[in-house]
């Protein structure tokens, strides 16, 4: 039987922040985020992990806990929440941690930890006012179907994402 390798990388806690779990505790459905003392629970029930084992709710909650901002924030990880509530329904101290992961969520779009599949469809919503642009060819099965046509609407959507922080007029002309 081959050993098992382990591999960590140095910590420097200097780096961590403190007031971290207060930010998202301050979110909606971050409040319940101090409560969480780490027994794994979460991970055990849920169905992600089981698609992906290396998806642990445990191990970000317990990274947001000690103030690793920088790492949960740009984590895969924290998008990859399904939302089923198992985690929650099991959990001997009521830390539901789907709103936790949105409270989470929410705090990276806000300092522009995006990822790159939202970014594109960011980008489309600016560019078509959609997630799909309409093309003629679209709106000549529409017309046959008897529906209406469709036109872009973008100049809305652009004033939607600006105020939500998301586009800027210099993006759109490059």
């Amino acid at each position: 039987m081959e050993p098992i390798l382990l591999y960590y990388s140095m910590i420097d806690s200097r780096t961590f922040d403190p007031n971290f779990k207060f930010l998202i505790a301050s979110e909606p459905g971050g409040k319940n985020i101090k409560k969480c003392f780490s027994c794994g629970t979460c991970t055990a029930g849920c169905p992600v992990r089981e698609v992906t084992e290396s998806y642990n709710p445990r191990r970000i909650l317990r990274m947001a806990i000690l103030g690793m901002k920088k790492e949960v924030l740009s984590s895969q990880f924290i998008w990859l929440c399904s939302s089923c509530y198992t985690c929650f329904e099991r959990c001997p101290q009521d830390v539901r941690v789907p709103e936790l992961m949105n409270a989470i969520k929410n705090i990276a779009v806000r300092e522009g930890y995006l990822p790159p599949s939202m970014k594109s469809q960011l980008d489309l919503l600016a560019s078509f006012g959609r997630l799909l642009e309409v093309t003629e060819f679209e709106n000549e099965k529409r017309k046959e179907s008897h529906l209406p046509l469709l036109h872009g609407q973008s100049e809305d959507i652009k004033k939607i994402l600006e105020k939500l922080g998301f586009y800027r007029e210099e993006q759109d002309r490059g």
